[in-house]
């Protein structure tokens, strides 16, 4: 069986993980400082030394989680500033009776998570809205921070799995998208084990990577046997074959690595 791409660009493609890895970008949860403090202790179990700090210095960390205990004052927007000029993604959380017409400058609507007075963190909520903001480069955060792993994990799949979506449906040449979609997939497995804290070490995961590459080839021919099927909307059933299978491929990863001893 040829391979699906050139060994030099998996070759690429694994140095390109490996190193985002070594990069050590921590989660840094800064602003109310009583409340901060709390959350960090909270989104820091597991984690390894350094990869959750305090404090409001949005320099050189993956993620600022900000807590606001009320309306944003003078000091909030300043730190907020920072991080929006230092390129940090921000995910705030708003604790308290604070009304939604009030805006959190330099934070995306979609990125504030509210908390009820009285309540708790709503950690999953949150866990999520970072890993949304992140996209791929969450994985080696939640390598560090054990916490992310499933909602970063579960973000990953669903993104690789529109992304072939759309490579499926989009590419009309016969045997043209194999290529795409075997490099979606590979890059997909890789970083998921990231995430999970595993090496990135392609002698250790040669059994996975053919596994992947053998999935493309499946999934290609089940695709040509429904096209002989439903010969109208072709692009609709390549699409949603690509779709299924990058899904079906991430969730048996995802499985397949929770399930091995001493993950938990």
């Amino acid at each position: 069986m040829a391979l699906p791409i050139r060994l030099g660009v998996l070759r690429a493609l694994v140095k390109e993980i490996s190193a985002s890895g070594q990069a050590g970008k921590p989660l840094v949860v800064g602003g109310a400082r009583e409340l901060a403090g709390v959350l960090r202790r909270e989104l820091g179990r597991g984690a390894k030394p350094g990869a959750v700090r305090s404090d409001d210095d949005p320099k050189g960390a993956a993620v600022l989680v900000y807590l606001l205990g009320g309306a944003p004052s003078e000091d909030d927007e300043r730190a907020l500033k920072r991080a929006r000029r230092a390129r940090v993604p921000i995910v705030a959380v708003v604790a308290g009776s604070v009304s939604r017409d009030v805006p959190i400058s330099y934070v995306l609507a979609t990125d504030v998570i509210r908390v009820r007075a009285g309540e708790g963190f709503p950690l999953e909520a949150i866990v999520k809205a970072i890993a949304g903001r992140l996209g791929e480069e969450a994985a080696p955060l939640a390598a560090r921070v054990p916490l992310l792993r499933r909602a970063v994990a579960q973000q990953l799949v669903a993104a690789f799995a529109r992304r072939n979506g759309i490579v499926g449906a989009a590419v009309f040449v016969p045997g043209a998208d194999l290529p795409r979609l075997a490099l979606n997939e590979l890059r997909l497995l890789l970083r998921l084990e990231q995430a999970y804290g595993l090496e990135t070490d392609p002698r250790e995961r040669l059994p996975e990577i053919v596994a992947t590459f053998g999935l493309g080839f499946g999934m290609r021919a089940l695709a040509r046997e429904l096209l002989d099927l439903v010969p109208v909307a072709g692009w609709a059933v390549k699409g949603a074959v690509a779709y299924a299978g990058t899904r079906a491929l991430g969730e048996a990863v995802i499985r397949r690595i929770e399930a091995a001893p001493g993950n938990h």
